[in-house]
């Protein structure tokens, strides 16, 4: 392809486990891709297959400061932000601004631009849901002072400036909310209930499940999410739109399903629930299939027998490290 004719991409958190998948989608259809990451969660492991490719750099960058890309831009995708549980409390200012000044200082980069941008959101920003599945029509349950409160609300604070520049300023934006996604490339132990349990597994330990194990999630394998965001950047949607799986389980039923594809004799242990776990999580995806045409395609089993080949090729140090701050709340 012609240099001058190649669409420019800038992906940040392009280190993290979506950004980095984001990079590798965008490389195959022929992009110049701009990675930008801190590296405060994200991993240059995910991102070092890129880096002797002509069409990919990268730069190390906290967007909560002043962002300069030189040359033409296209698109933006903005995916920096810490995305566990662990994570709000380690980090929370960092999420905060993420979320506030990050968001704004890329919508002011889009506009000197012309480019499209897509926002990362998240199906957080429902809180703990009083009903499901969770339409983009529900404004949600969120307590903004609890320890989940620093992501839902950068998030939804996110989500409203993004679409004040759609309106006062005619920016093109997308809004993306994501319901859990797992995959490759996942942090272990952060919190998550998956990644955790296959960590916990592959130790040979009791699987922690925190609350009686009732509660819901519907998860979504990392190529399927990368395609709904895909299409919806090249959508005339400009409104939130929900991308997931709703296949809904319980997190006692993922638990058992990792333990059998395991073929170990893990059992199951249970924990004080987290203040502010959400009890369900669903999404209502009918905007997506209506409007992108898109629906899940991998099956939960297959993704889950990617996912924990993936794991088993980390560095065994690695898989010993554990961190349950998040559950070990006073």
């Amino acid at each position: 392809m012609n240099i001058d004719a190649q669409k420019r991409i800038l992906i940040t958190g392009a280190a993290g486990f979506l950004g980095s998948h984001l990079c590798d989608r965008f490389i195959a259809e022929d992009f110049h891709v701009i990675g930008m990451d801190n590296l405060i969660t994200g991993d240059l492991r995910n991102i070092a297959h890129l880096f002797k490719l002509p069409n990919f750099e990268f730069y190390q960058h906290d967007v909560s400061k002043f962002v300069h890309v030189p040359g033409r831009l296209d698109y933006i995708l903005h995916f920096a932000s810490p995305a566990s549980p662990i994570d709000y409390l380690q980090i929370p200012i960092q999420t905060l601004k993420v979320g506030s000044l990050g968001t704004h200082n890329l919508l002011g980069l889009a506009k000197s631009k012309s480019a499209r941008i897509l926002v990362a959101s998240t199906s957080e920003v429902y809180g703990d849901p009083l009903v499901s599945p969770q339409s983009e029509e529900y404004w949600g349950n969120v307590n903004p002072v609890g320890p989940r409160g620093v992501y839902d609300e950068a998030k939804r604070f996110q989500e409203a400036m993004t679409m004040a520049y759609h309106n006062f300023h005619g920016l093109e934006t997308r809004i993306v909310r994501i319901f859990n996604t797992y995959g490759p490339r996942m942090r272990l132990n952060d919190g998550r209930a998956l990644p955790t349990f296959i960590a916990q597994a592959l130790r040979g330990e009791p699987l922690s499940v925190f609350g009686d194990g009732k509660h819901t999630r519907s998860f979504c394998y990392v190529s399927d999410q990368v395609e709904g965001i895909f299409r919806l950047l090249f959508s005339d949607y400009v409104l939130p739109m929900n991308i997931g799986n709703p296949d809904e389980m319980t997190i006692n039923e993922i638990a058992l399903e990792i333990i059998a594809l395991m073929g170990n004799r893990s059992n199951i242990v249970y924990e004080k629930l987290p203040v502010d776990d959400p009890k369900q999580r669903q999404p209502d995806i009918s905007k997506a299939k209506l409007i992108l045409d898109w629906t899940p395609k991998v099956s939960r089993k297959e993704g889950l027998e990617k996912t924990i080949a993936y794991f088993k090729t980390l560095p065994q140090e690695e898989l010993k490290q554990k961190d349950f701050t998040y559950y070990n709340q006073k």
